[in-house]
C-alpha cells in the first residue's frame, strides 16, 4: 500500500485527518472477515495508485470498519470494500465493492 494512504486506527484519527485535509478526501473501507480480505486487497491497490498519481489534489484514507465503528455507521457503510469521496467533510460519491483505477479515477477527476 502507498504511504500516502492514511491508516486511522479510530473513529476520532479519522475525523481529525478529514478536518485537516484541504483537499478532497478518498475514504475506503475494508473489512478483515473472510469475504472482504481479498477484495480489501484490490482496493489497497487501487487507492494506493490514485493516492500516489493525486497527492497534491486527494487525500487517501484507508478505514478499518471495525476499528472505526462511528465512522462506518455515519456513512452508512454496509460492506466491504466500499468507499466515499468527501468534499469539505460532505460526501459528494459512494460505491460498494472493488472499484477499478479506471473507475476510481474518473469518480475522483469528476470532483476534483
Amino acid at each position: 500500500m502507498a504511504k500516502r494512504v492514511h491508516q486511522p486506527r479510530e473513529d476520532a484519527e479519522f475525523d481529525f485527518i478529514l478536518r485537516m485535509s484541504s483537499t478532497p478526501v478518498l475514504a475506503y473501507f475494508t473489512g478483515t472477515w473472510p469475504k472482504a480480505i481479498e477484495p480489501s486487497r484490490t482496493m489497497d491497490l487501487v487507492v494506493g495508485g490514485i493516492a500516489d498519481e493525486y497527492a497534491d489534489r486527494l487525500t487517501a484514507v484507508r478505514v478499518d470498519i471495525t476499528r472505526c465503528p462511528d465512522t462506518t455507521r455515519r456513512y452508512e457503510i454496509t460492506g466491504a470494500p466500499s468507499y466515499v469521496l468527501l468534499k469539505e467533510g460532505t460526501p459528494v460519491a459512494s460505491g460498494t465493492g472493488p472499484a477499478s483505477t479506471s473507475e476510481i479515477r474518473e469518480l475522483v477527476e469528476t470532483h476534483l
